[in-house]
This record gives C-alpha cells, sequence and structure tokens, in this order.
C-alpha cells in the first residue's frame, strides 16, 4: 500500500510522535494547573487577576468545563496525546485507522473548548492553547498524510477504525481516568490538612493597618462597629474578575457558616484605568461602571451585587450593563460626582500599603485582595482553608484555642475515653 503517515518514512512518523507528545506535555500542565488553582498548598498560591484578563488560565480551572465527574478534562487530552505518540512508535493499519478517528473527534472537542473559552468565559488559557495548536497540528498531518486519505466519503476517510482497539482504549482510558478521579478525591481529603498549614502560615503574616477608608458597602453586618466582629475581611474586589467570582461564591458559604460572627466589606478596586490610578492595569473594561452602580444607592448594593456575579459572563457586556442600570434605577450612577468620588475614595486606599515586590507600586495591586483581621491575603484560597481560618480567628476571639493545631476537632470516642 501506499506510504501514510506512520507507514513508511520516518520523517512522517516523526511528526505524528511529536503532535503527540506536545499534547501530552500541555495536557499535564493543565491538569497541574487544574490542582495549583483549586488545591493551593500555601497561603502564597491563591489565584488572583493581576497578568491578563483575557490570558488566563484560572478562568478555565474554575469554570465548568475544567472537570467532567471529578475528572480534569486534561485526563482526556493526555490519553489522546498517549495514543499518537504510541502509533507513530508502534504504526500498523488499523492503529492508524484508530487515531485518525480519534483525531477528529479530538480536534471537534478542540474548536468546541475554544469557542467556549473565547466566546462564554471571554479568557484563553495558554496552557490549553498549546493543546490546541498540537491537537491542530496532529489533525492536518491525519487529513493530509494519514491512512485512506484519498478514499471517497466520510466514513471511508474517519470512520474505519479498529472496534477491538477502541475497546481496548476505552478500558484503559476508564482505568485512568478511575485513578484519577481516586487522586482527586485525596486532594480534597488532604484540604484538612493543609489548612493547618494555611492558618500557620496566616498567623505568620505581618500585621498591617486597616484602610483609612473601609467602604460603607457590607456584603455581611454582624456589628454596628466594623472591629468588633471575630472575622474582619474587607475585600479588594473587581467585578469582572474571574477570581473574585471564585471568591465571592466561597464567601457566600463562609458568611452562612459564621453567621453572627463576620463582617466584610466590599471594597471597589476595579483594574481599570477609566477610575483607577493605584495600578497602571487596563484588564476588565466595564468594571468602573458596574461598581459605580453598586454604590449609587446603598440599599441597592447587595441586589446589583449578587446580581452581577450571577451573570458574571453577561456583565461583560455594555448593552447587559445598561440594562442592568435600568432596572435598578440607578442610570444617573455614571455621572453621579458624588457616587464616583466615594468609589474613587475606597480606590485609593489600595495605594496606603506597601509594596509587596519590586514588580508592584503598591500591597493591593490585584484582585482579589483581602485584608483579615489586619493581615493581607493576596488571591483566593478554597473554602475548607477559609473556613479553617475563620474558625481559628472565632476561637481567638472567643477566649479559646488560638492555634490550628489546637483547633482540629476531637472525636468523640476521644472525649468518652478521656472521661
Amino acid at each position: 500500500m501506499d506510504r501514510t503517515l506512520t507507514l513508511g518514512g520516518y520523517g512522517k512518523r516523526f511528526l505524528s510522535f511529536l503532535s503527540g507528545a506536545g499534547m501530552m506535555a500541555a495536557s499535564i500542565m493543565t491538569m497541574r494547573h487544574f490542582f495549583l488553582a483549586n488545591y493551593p498548598s500555601s497561603i502564597y498560591e491563591g489565584a488572583f487577576c493581576d497578568i491578563s484578563a483575557f490570558f488566563n488560565c484560572d478562568s478555565s480551572a474554575f469554570s465548568v468545563i475544567s472537570q467532567v465527574a471529578g475528572i480534569p478534562i486534561g485526563t482526556f487530552g493526555l490519553f489522546a496525546g498517549a495514543l499518537v505518540a504510541l502509533g507513530a512508535l508502534f504504526p500498523s493499519e488499523s492503529f492508524e485507522r484508530t487515531n485518525k478517528s480519534i483525531a477528529l473527534a479530538n480536534v471537534l472537542g478542540v474548536l468546541a473548548l475554544f469557542s467556549y473559552s473565547v466566546f462564554f468565559l471571554k479568557s484563553l488559557c495558554l496552557l490549553c492553547s498549546g493543546y490546541y495548536v498540537f491537537s491542530i497540528f496532529s489533525f492536518i498531518l491525519f487529513w493530509k498524510h494519514g491512512i485512506d486519505h484519498d478514499a471517497r466519503g466520510f466514513f471511508a476517510k474517519y470512520a474505519r477504525f479498529s472496534f477491538k482497539m477502541v475497546l481496548v482504549f476505552a478500558v484503559m482510558a476508564a482505568l485512568g481516568a478511575y485513578g484519577v478521579i481516586l487522586f482527586h478525591n485525596a486532594k480534597k481529603d488532604a484540604q484538612t490538612g493543609t489548612a493547618m498549614t494555611i492558618v500557620r502560615q496566616f498567623y505568620e503574616l505581618p500585621k498591617v493597618a486597616a484602610p483609612s477608608v473601609i467602604s460603607p458597602y457590607w456584603t455581611e453586618r454582624s456589628t454596628e462597629k466594623f472591629e468588633d466582629a471575630a472575622i474582619q475581611v474587607v475585600e479588594y474586589v473587581d467585578f469582572l474578575c474571574p477570581d473574585c467570582l471564585f471568591l465571592a461564591r466561597q464567601m457566600d458559604k463562609l458568611e452562612k457558616d459564621f453567621a453572627g460572627k463576620i463582617n466584610v466589606a466590599f471594597q471597589f478596586f476595579p483594574l481599570e484605568t477609566k477610575c483607577n490610578k493605584v495600578v497602571d492595569k487596563d484588564r476588565h473594561p466595564g468594571a468602573c461602571d458596574l461598581s459605580f452602580m453598586a454604590a449609587f444607592d446603598p440599599a441597592k448594593f447587595l441586589p446589583i451585587h449578587d446580581e452581577i456575579f450571577a451573570n458574571f459572563l453577561s456583565a461583560k457586556k455594555p448593552e447587559w450593563r445598561q440594562a442592568l442600570a435600568k432596572k435598578y434605577g440607578v442610570e444617573a450612577a455614571l455621572t453621579d460626582q458624588k457616587t464616583q468620588d466615594i468609589v474613587q475614595r475606597i480606590i485609593n486606599t489600595g495605594a496606603e500599603y506597601e509594596k509587596t515586590s519590586d514588580q508592584f507600586s503598591h500591597g493591593i495591586r490585584s484582585t482579589p485582595t483581602m485584608i483579615i483581621n489586619n493581615r493581607m491575603v493576596i488571591g483566593t484560597l478554597p473554602y475548607e482553608h477559609l473556613k479553617a481560618l475563620f474558625q481559628a480567628l472565632v476561637d481567638e476571639k472567643e477566649g479559646g484555642r488560638k492555634f490550628i493545631e489546637n483547633w482540629v476537632p476531637v472525636p468523640k470516642k476521644m472525649l468518652k475515653a478521656v472521661k
């Protein structure tokens, strides 16, 4: 038969192997980022909006498409890449036909993921993009040089795969996916232990002063005076920051968990130069307008706050923001000087903190950034970590155990044994 992609010369086989290896490498990096973003092992590893609003891997890591039934989506890419690489190392007609069918299904999935990222998430993960490039390259190789490339008809070109191979690959993929699920569950279970490290690191952070202007817009109020609550959180937030959305979802649960013990002040900090001169970052067009709308009428702040985060993707569209302003009767917010002045004063408090690195002019340089009981935490943290941290603060306030090593609940069986 004619020389094909993997049956014949070594040049094309090498290119096919290279495309598969590239798919594998990109998949491994996306899986690694998924676990780092969702399960940081240190208080210094929280994700935040800083580099770019569009080229943002955290958006993908926190999105609904990041995993399927607990399996990071990169797992499927890793398996697809491995098959391409193995097909180049151990070529056969049935293997090449099967890989050609898989390459078509894979590239269709790639196009769907790319479209979802660009048109719905409004961002693109560079690690995912690497996988996209190698996947398209692999498909082009199969399309141009693969077996049956001169055949007529779609099925003759792409649907002559080996059922036996597909069955074997499916079983292998299922076993591999099960292993990844076990690893994922282990990462979740390990969060309790990691939380102990997080809280210890929190207490080691240097204390900072409260901002000179604490926002009067609170998402949770337990006491009249901000500093009287056991847990005092000042959130520097951008309404269009995907990591702020992640934090908002965490805080929504935590505010219920610690009702009566927590105050949360929403400190406007849109990463848009239209209103923010503290940082030179024009990342989220429209974030200033959303801040003005939310600040215009204090009585409407919470409903507007909740609606923006509930419609995060739509909030990026000017027409949606116009409809939001009309719905709540805050159209005047965009021109009201009083509203803009108070938002500006809140934003300017970001310049009060000393820079945390030589790369940035001020301590508040990204969102979200939290001042929790006078300690600065940059970025988001998982729910389990924040819950442990907040519980430690409550215990300290109530005169109980101060450090997380002593906070871990004692099993009932041990208590009975002591009695």
